[in-house]
């Protein structure tokens, strides 16, 4: 065992992965981030020649040094199942002279399921690994897809309990019906009067609340997180990305070496994180591609070297990355801070306080790696209608906001290297956006109405995911105050 994780806030906070899955959160509010980014020691042919999960275990055994070989292949076995609808898990289509790999095959039809489907299994066998006899109450805010996939991955997982709050009127009608008809007597969905960044800033407020934690303790529990700060999530997906490098090796679109490049859509800054880490244990990849909607914080990040929330919220097609505080930007910015955690704190408290901060130009020249752009919400509808139109194939609002800044980044660098693009969710989660971007006229039919219409145009059988909530029963009707989240955890405890 040598991989150890340490505090993007505090340089004395050391643990070892088991130990930075149950915390989630950094005692001090600090991320968790590996001491150093291990390379792959399997080559990339014999990459080729493996399925999903043993791609996922000669990844994920690199970054959790401290599970066992069974214990991590048991894991792994329990989350990629049946679950998914595509033995592959992660299928390649190539469409439009991009390759767009489908994350959207799991319970939840949605990219989180690729890491929330085994992070139970990793967070029940950290606990036992530490001896932990308090039940864990997963405390998660979601934009709109990680609340759902963290609910089917915990619902019914014994020692576990799980909260999941939203912003009340920012997510698709589908994802709040997936939500709130979610069954399992431990979870619990709570609509909050806000937005993503609200909801956000409550959970990490509840996880910094000290008395809370030693009332919480007497009481037999103790709080983690299945949002992407933890790095029980972040791990996983960084398995996608080398897959899918595998998938084009395989079938001779690329040469073992060959450089590639990926495009993400991002709000959070988790799953193109994902991508360089990826990239950083020896992954042949170009350009990281990160491609923002209209909250373009980002895009003027990458292009600035400041970062400022300071600006209008806009709800778009795209709720999922309707954020303005991307949380997992502090991992790369603790890098290229010279994994500094002084200097990050201080531009984090920066943050906090002033609502922005400035990069040096040291730290600037460092993001090489990445280039930024934004779709506009009419940019995003045209490229759905467009990809519909010239080959049939139907992607979901994320996924456009991703092909847009794709095909202006060819535009800007006449780059015609290989390109993998996440596709994130399935169109049958913002059914209504995609429906109307590919002809207006879909405007005036119901929610299912419009789901069967899809299934007619693009070919493609209705999810599981979305049958099951067609007459499934609203079980969670709460909505509260941001001031009253910590209160209703409570009166979920019982506490």
């Amino acid at each position: 065992m040598s991989l150890f994780y340490r505090s993007t806030r505090d340089d004395s906070v050391r643990v070892t992965a088991s130990q930075a899955i149950l915390k989630g959160l950094a005692p001090d509010g600090g991320l968790f981030v590996p001491e150093s980014i291990p390379s792959l020691d399997k080559s990339l042919e014999e990459l080729s020649k493996m399925s999903y999960k043993e791609v996922a275990y000669e990844v994920m055994k690199l970054m959790l040094d401290d599970f066992t070989e069974e214990e991590l292949k048991n894991c792994i076995d329990k989350a990629y199942d049946s679950k998914f609808d595509t033995e592959e898990i992660a299928p390649l289509v190539k469409a439009e002279g991009a390759y767009f790999l489908e994350l959207f095959h799991g319970a939840t039809i949605a990219f989180k399921d690729m890491a929330l489907s085994i992070l139970p299994h990793l967070l029940t066998t950290s606990a036992k690994k530490n001896d932990v006899k308090n039940e864990i109450v997963i405390l998660t805010a979601t934009s709109g897809d990680t609340g759902k996939a963290a609910l089917a991955g915990f619902a019914d997982v014994p020692g576990t309990r799980i909260v999941v709050f939203y912003p009340k009127n920012g997510v698709s009608p589908i994802q709040e019906k997936q939500m709130v008809t979610q069954k399992g007597a431990n979870t619990h969905v709570i609509g909050i009067k806000g937005n993503f960044d609200d909801a956000q800033t409550g959970v990490k407020n509840i996880f910094g609340d000290k008395e809370l934690e030693k009332v919480m303790n007497n009481a037999g529990f103790q709080f983690s997180s299945a949002n992407s700060i933890n790095i029980g999530r972040l791990v996983p997906q960084i398995v996608y990305y080398v897959y899918a490098y595998a998938r084009l090796l395989a079938n001779g679109e690329i040469k073992a070496g060959e450089k590639i490049n990926a495009v993400v859509p991002t709000g959070n800054f988790g799953n193109i994180l994902a991508a360089f880490y990826a990239k950083n244990m020896g992954l042949p990849i170009n350009k990281l591609i990160c491609a923002s909607n209209e909250n373009k914080v980002l895009y003027d990040f990458f292009t600035t070297g400041e970062y400022d929330r300071n600006r209008d919220f806009v709800l778009t097609t795209s709720p999922s990355m309707d954020i303005l505080i991307s949380s997992n930007l502090e991992r790369l910015i603790y890098r290229i801070a010279g994994n500094s955690a002084e200097k990050n704190s201080e531009l984090m408290a920066s943050l906090k306080e002033t609502g922005k901060y400035e990069i040096t130009a040291d730290m600037k020249a460092q993001l090489s790696d990445f280039y930024g752009n934004y779709a506009t919400e009419a940019e995003d509808a045209a490229t759905i209608k467009d990809l519909y139109e010239t080959c049939g194939y139907v992607i979901d609002t994320h996924t456009a906001v991703a092909a847009t800044v794709y095909n202006k980044y060819k535009a800007d660098t006449k780059d015609e290297t290989k390109t993998v693009i996440a596709s994130t969710a399935s169109p049958y989660k913002f059914t209504r956006s995609v429906m109307e971007a590919i002809d207006p006229k879909y405007a005036s039919m119901g929610d299912f109405e419009l789901v069967d219409k899809l299934s007619e145009l693009a070919k493609v059988k209705v999810p599981n995911a979305i049958e099951e909530i067609r007459t499934a029963p609203v079980l969670h009707n709460t909505v509260c105050e941001v001031s009253e989240m910590t209160n209703e955890v409570k009166k979920f405890l019982g506490i």
